[in-house]
């Protein structure tokens, strides 16, 4: 839906448009009140009538309403929705007069505009992406998406589930035509990510129904989800189970069997190209891109060499640790004995993998108990640490953030892949669960969602420089606290900026000055302590979802340049509770904006 379902294009700062003439008349407060009313009036009714149009989004926010459908992802709806934000944003500038909005409206239109503007001037590159890849796409979201948001508390919720599951063939079909659609117009995905794709998709037709042995993923899920309805007969959950295999057999079967038939055939046409360049105005587009994800003007090269001076900066203080634990070698070296030494990871056994959810747990609670240090807003929802499921592990992400139903009925979650012990170091859990879970993203989409008196696009929107630059501001916050006591672990927090610094050499390297694959993972394994396997995967990441790993260090340096403005202006008056507060009780902004909120900030206390 606009504005959210199509959030990768909300991504630009505050258009000029909007600045208000210089002889602008007055206007009285009851004038301003109804003109913002009509305003708020109008966002609300967008985010509800796109919120209709999105039956997964429906889901996402805990609303039952058409829980037994998913989205239209067809071309024809994709250019409905584009002629949907052109009406809004004509009327918005035809009937809205922005002089005479209050400051908070004013912001919330300048937004609206701005976002609209970008989704209409992105719209031509709405095919220059990979709906199936290693990390996402249908054919493991959509499983995940009935695991993780599709409740069932009642009959009703069980009968929309099984609705869903027999619709899933029509969807992979638009899916199919779309995937069609983007070879004809020459993007496909290269060739490393058809085997893990493929791999994916077979393991969610392994059980029962489909096969011998225990149920199958999404079967398990259901079950276990209607035994725990106490409501429910044992006839009545039989015939449920019994409605259900059928959907799996009937419609989740040849989805995936005509998926993995078309993907195994694209394959052969496939080639190892890995950048934007590949694709047509492909320079034009990855420009786009940046501007999309960083929310500001910084060009490839830019970004590159910013890139490349955080490495050497981060380097240096690494060299500090060694130093500090005694270490004899060159940097090098250190990454090897980090890679190589048992002591930093927890064994590779069932038992050790819930050691490290334990201990990621406990990193957690403890920054909960110091929140008042830091906040003084704080959410209300709650967050647990949960492992990514079994069937999507070998190809997810290290570690991702879900948000909070609005209704309570799902905490925020913060996702560990433990695939594999040896790719998640003890040295680094701490910044990761600071990252991931408090005072990261669980904090600001919380924060964002619990907000009072700003329209639900702002609530849910996202800016990625914004959200991830957040993310990675909080890993170096518990330093300033004290924390990270054990060196190793303070390495682990710099090993994790390191790879945020190393995104903006590699991504624009591959994107804008045609490295190769290999090149990039030369890069990873050179400068970093990362395992092959993470290095793989990341440079792989980049391939596949262009500009969206450089947001997280620009956001970070804006943030601290922020803060460090404020303090050297407000000296004793700053305080850091309140510099958070007017970064997070907004919601999510593009950087520039984000400026301007805490100069005015500092200028009210001066």
């Amino acid at each position: 839906m606009k504005q959210v379902k199509n959030s990768i294009l909300i991504f630009l700062a505050l258009t000029v448009a909007c600045t208000p003439n210089q002889d602008q008349k007055s206007y009285s407060a009851d004038e301003i009140a109804a003109e913002s009313k009509k305003a708020n009036d109008f966002f609300e009714k967008s985010f509800n009538e796109g919120l209709e149009r999105s039956p997964e989004y429906q889901t996402y926010l805990g609303i039952k309403d058409n829980q037994d459908k998913w989205d239209d992802y067809s071309d024809e709806n994709a250019q409905a929705e584009l002629e949907i934000t052109k009406q809004e944003l004509q009327w918005l500038k035809d009937s809205v007069n922005y002089d005479a909005l209050d400051e908070s409206t004013k912001v919330s239109y300048s937004l609206f505009v701005s976002s609209s503007d970008q989704e209409i001037e992105g719209f031509k590159y709405r095919l220059y992406n990979y709906p199936v890849n290693q990390m996402f796409g249908m054919h493991s979201g959509k499983p995940a998406f009935l695991i993780n948001m599709h409740q069932i508390t009642n009959t009703e919720d069980a009968e929309a589930y099984i609705s869903r599951v027999s619709k899933l063939k029509a969807v992979f079909d638009q899916l199919i035509i779309n995937l069609k659609t983007r070879e004809e117009n020459g993007i496909v995905p290269p060739k490393f990510v058809f085997p893990r794709a493929i791999s994916d998709s077979e393991n969610l037709l392994k059980g029962a129904p489909f096969t011998e042995g225990e149920p199958s993923t999404l079967l398990a899920d259901f079950s276990n989800k209607i035994e725990k309805l106490d409501s429910l007969s044992q006839d009545d959950k039989n015939d449920l189970l019994a409605k259900a295999n059928d959907a799996l057999l009937s419609s989740v079967k040849p989805a995936y069997e005509s998926l993995i038939s078309f993907l195994t055939e694209q394959e052969q046409r496939a080639t190892t190209d890995d950048g934007a360049w590949k694709f047509p105005d492909g320079e034009a587009f990855f420009n786009f891109a940046l501007k999309r994800t960083t929310t500001t003007d910084l060009t490839s090269d830019e970004i590159h060499e910013i890139g490349l001076k955080e490495v050497a900066r981060i380097h240096g203080e690494m060299k500090e640790i060694m130093k500090t634990v005694g270490f004899e070698g060159d940097l090098k070296a250190f990454f090897e004995y980090l890679k190589e030494d048992g002591q930093f990871y927890y064994p590779n056994t069932d038992e050790g993998k819930l050691a490290y959810m334990d201990s990621a747990t406990a990193v957690i609670n403890n920054m909960k108990s110091r929140l008042d240090e830091l906040f003084i807003t704080k959410p209300k929802a709650d967050m647990i640490v949960k492992r990514v499921e079994a069937f999507r592990e070998q190809s997810a992400g290290k570690a991702f953030y879900q948000s909070p139903a609005l209704d309570g009925s799902r905490p925020g979650t913060y996702y560990a892949n433990l695939a594999d012990s040896k790719n998640m170091p003890k040295f680094e859990m701490e910044a990761l669960a600071y990252h991931e879970g408090i005072p990261g993203h669980h904090m600001q989409r919380s924060i964002s969602q619990e907000l009072e008196g700003i329209p639900k696009f702002r609530k849910f929107g996202g800016y990625t420089a914004y959200t991830e630059g957040w993310g990675l501001y909080c890993e170096f916050i518990p330093k300033e606290m004290g924390l990270y006591e054990n060196p190793y672990s303070d390495y682990g927090r710099l090993a994790m900026e390191l790879w945020r610094a190393c995104r903006l050499v590699v991504d624009t390297g591959i994107h804008g000055k045609k490295w190769t694959r290999e090149e990039g993972i030369a890069y990873y394994q050179n400068n970093t302590s990362g395992t092959e396997r993470e290095c793989v995967r990341m440079v792989e990441r980049h391939i596949v979802m262009p500009s969206q790993a450089t947001a997280y260090k620009i956001g970070m340096l804006k943030i601290l340049e922020l803060r460090a403005d404020a303090k050297a202006k407000l000296g004793e008056k700053f305080d850091i509770r309140e510099f958070h507060d007017v970064v997070l009780t907004k919601g999510a902004v593009p950087l520039d904006l984000l400026e301007t909120m805490v100069n005015d900030w500092v200028a009210s206390k001066s």
